[in-house]
């Protein structure tokens, strides 16, 4: 799976005064009407729920210059939440989730439909609200490593 390129992007949640954001790249298009996206989220880990909890996500689509933010958002630097977030610019559009002030584009779902496939949770939400940035090359993910086009 390390061969198969994606577009790195932030799932973001925030339910209460609690925000979630986590690194991915199993993401895409599913419809245009309505607008709806799919996203593939690691189901084992239990704090990933206030993806369904909170009813709603956005998916942030990251440029070149965002690699340390998709690499804290990884996890991979251990750090909580709130120092995950400090590293961004967040405002928010319809439901609250937050949202990357300088995304390539966001895009704010209402969560439609769930299903768990193996390990992981692939979340279906309708965009209710949408944000584009400025156009520049994307992150991408392949062989274990960032890249961009």
């Amino acid at each position: 799976m390390s061969r198969l390129a994606g577009h790195v992007q932030l799932i973001t949640a925030a339910n209460g005064g609690e925000r979630r954001g986590v690194t991915v790249t199993a993401s895409c298009s599913v419809s245009d009407s309505p607008p709806t996206v799919l996203v593939c989220l690691n189901g084992a880990n239990p704090r990933n729920d206030i993806f369904v909890r909170g009813e709603s996500f956005a998916l942030n689509l990251l440029g070149d210059e965002h690699r340390a933010l998709a690499h804290a958002f990884s996890g991979r630097d251990q750090l909580d939440m709130d120092r995950r977030f400090a590293l961004g610019q967040w405002t928010q559009l319809t439901t609250g989730s937050p949202i990357l002030a300088d995304a390539t584009a966001a895009f704010d779902c209402r969560l439609i439909e769930v299903k768990t496939i193996a390990t992981h949770l692939v979340l279906f939400g309708e965009v209710v609200d949408v944000t584009l940035g400025s156009a520049r090359p994307p992150l991408i993910y392949l062989d274990r490593g960032y890249h961009s086009l």
